[in-house]
């Protein structure tokens, strides 16, 4: 029934945002937030462009200057300078359009720019829309050209200066104080990004001026990314492995990739990835694909000369512990995701890489034998000193029986057993399910942790947010380990997790949001093969004293077909848990001799080539499709 509010509600209420309002009203969709973070976002943007007239070939100088305020930048390079003349379609200065208009710009095709980082359009005039004042001076066709801006919007018309033999673009911008809440550019920050910039980009002379503390920095490295990586493992002081390091390359025109790395006595890894000079955070298919191209490597060079200790099974994090690697691509068509470009999505990259490390690498420890060895035994030692570290751990990461009751959630139904590697953890939906699943389990070795409804979507949460969810927060206390940077795997109460759901759409869509929380804030659990999702089945076909269980309708139809025409047939078709009996529950999924569990791969396509946030926007039902279709061809991916 409508009431009188909602009565009110007609299009008169529906609100077009136009122009560059959108980036005013909602300005973290664009830069990443308000914080020091977005605020040199704008610089970053802005730098990016005069990159891009470097991978053109058309500038090879950039100035970044940090006026004596100190919240205020001005961005200059020698490239060609943004086009003046008038745009057909708009009859407006190019300049304007650009500097004016979402998603305008000359990167769509291919024309101008066959690779650049700028591809949306949008950076320029989100820079425009967020700043009190932008000045924008081109220099080309044989004069100067000046227009200025206000919070988006033009305050004067091109005007023509004086003439110039001088070509190329300069960007004044002083971002608004009614968008960040403090504007101090920090010149740190500015430096170290540009100096990261000039080593991508060899051949690039940039020009830092700091106007506040009267400094000047000339970056400018020919050596490029091998020189990178020299630098940051003297700043890190890691003492190398061993004195040479591997640097591979692959030019196919619009696509090129370049690696360059080599181990250290750290613990830890330390892998840097860009694509067109920018900075990939999160990382992406590019950098999986290189991950996965070291392993196969590795691994095929252990084997081919078959130096493999008995007793020591190899895994990905002993081969990668340790190393420090640079990856950079530069590719025509990159699809990141989000403005940010914080990570690369091209689902192509990741057997590219792939392709191009492993052979590469394996013909670089063919020809290097001394070095390959004190590789593969730094490699060994690793998975040592990891192996003994679990069992050492093993006796001590469970509590006793009795401590452990006061500090577990009241809803948990553990098991008898405190070896963690014989115990199983169902983490089912809602009580009707936790309470059948209780009564199907094997008590001994299996536990049952019922969550109430959908849990939070935690895809872009803190850890400090995550935990104020009761749900995750029982989760969390469950399985022991903490979570974040304290997550602890040898502290795992369980020797398997699995996900238990309803074969429902809300089933689908909770398993997805618990896949998003382990892999964003329990990485390590994916990683040593702890997380596995149950695969109920939809029927169970009793045929005489057989028993066949059916996945969904199309097995079921396989099934019944290879049975012979004669023999009496008993279809029972199961619902969610929680309205199974718990014979029906015991036999088909909780039972170790007939269940189906699928093993969540960090190295296979679940995780490899889809993020959460993409699957989390689809329907339920199609994102677990996606999920278990990408997740069979875990073994093929496996390294």
């Amino acid at each position: 029934m409508a009431t009188a509010d909602t009565k009110k509600y007609t299009a008169r209420d529906i609100e077009v945002l136009e122009g560059l309002d959108p980036v005013r009203k909602r300005p973290s969709m664009y830069i990443g937030g308000v914080d020091t973070r977005g605020l040199h976002h704008l610089i970053w943007e802005i730098v990016d462009n005069s990159v891009d007239e470097f991978l053109a070939g058309e500038a090879d100088k950039i100035v970044v200057t940090l006026h004596k305020d100190g919240c205020s930048m001005t961005v200059s390079d020698n490239g060609r300078g943004i086009p003046v003349d008038k745009h057909p379609k708009t009859k407006t200065s190019a300049l304007e359009v650009i500097l004016t208009t979402l998603h305008a710009g000359g990167k769509f095709s291919e024309k101008n720019y066959v690779r650049s980082g700028g591809l949306h359009g949008v950076g320029s005039s989100v820079v425009n829309a967020l700043s009190s004042e932008l000045v924008a001076t081109v220099h080309r066709d044989g004069f100067e050209w000046t227009q200025r801006y206000k919070r988006g919007r033009a305050t004067t018309p091109v005007q023509k200066q004086k003439p110039t033999r001088l070509h190329g673009t300069s960007i004044f911008f002083r971002p608004d104080e009614e968008i960040f809440r403090r504007i101090n550019f920090n010149t740190d920050t500015i430096r170290q990004h540009l100096e990261d910039v000039s080593y991508i980009h060899a051949g690039l002379h940039i020009i830092y001026k700091d106007e506040v503390k009267h400094e000047t920095h000339d970056l400018k490295h020919p050596d490029g990314i091998v020189a990178f990586l020299e630098k940051i493992t003297l700043e890190q002081q890691k003492k190398q492995s061993h004195e040479q390091l591997c640097a591979l390359s692959k030019d196919e025109g619009k696509i090129r990739v370049e690696a360059v790395f080599r181990w250290t006595d750290a613990t830890d890894e330390n892998v840097r990835s860009y694509v067109n000079g920018i900075r990939t955070y999160a990382g992406g298919t590019h950098e999986n694909g290189f991950k996965s191209g070291l392993s196969k490597a590795v691994k095929n060079y252990m084997e081919v000369h078959n130096i493999k200790p008995k007793g020591v099974t190899i895994t990905t994090d002993d081969i990668r512990e340790g190393i420090v690697a640079i990856v950079s691509v530069f590719h025509n068509d990159p699809m990141f995701q989000g403005q940010t470009k914080d990570r690369l999505n091209n689902p192509e990259m990741t057997a590219m890489v792939d392709g191009f490390v492993r052979p590469g690498l394996e013909t670089w420890l063919n020809n290097n034998p001394s070095i390959a060895d004190a590789i593969i035994g730094r490699i060994v030692m690793a998975s040592r000193a990891r192996q003994a570290s679990r069992e050492a751990a093993s006796d001590v990461r469970r509590k006793s029986p009795t401590s452990r009751k006061s500090n577990l959630p009241g809803k948990l139904l553990d098991c008898r057993s405190n070896k963690p590697d014989e115990t199983e953890l169902f983490i089912v939906e809602g009580e009707s399910a936790g309470g059948t699943a209780a009564m199907g389990r094997n008590s001994k070795f299996q536990a049952v942790l019922p969550l109430k409804g959908k849990i939070l979507n935690t895809e872009s949460l803190t850890t400090s947010k995550a935990l104020q969810n009761q749900e995750i927060k029982d989760l969390v206390d469950t399985l022991g380990t903490d979570i974040g940077s304290n997550f602890d795997i040898h502290k795992l109460r369980y020797g398997r997790v699995i996900l238990l759901m309803d074969a429902d759409s809300d089933g689908y869509h909770i398993s997805t949001l618990l896949l998003a929380f382990f892999f964003r804030h329990m990485l390590e659990m994916i990683r040593q093969g702890k997380l596995f999702l149950g695969q109920p089945p939809l029927y169970r076909i009793a045929v005489g004293k057989e028993t066949y269980y059916a996945q969904d309708d199309i097995h079921k139809e396989e099934i019944l077909a290879s049975l012979p025409a004669n023999r009496k047939v008993e279809i029972f078709r199961f619902k969610g848990l929680g309205e199974m009996d718990a014979k029906q529950l015991k036999e088909t999924t909780l039972d170790p001799t007939v269940r189906t569990l699928l093993r969540v791969d960090i190295d296979s396509q679940i995780i490899a080539d889809q993020t959460f946030t993409q699957l989390l926007g689809k329907d339920a039902s199609e994102r677990y499709r996606i999920i278990m279709e990408e997740a069979n061809q875990a073994d093929d991916l496996d390294v």
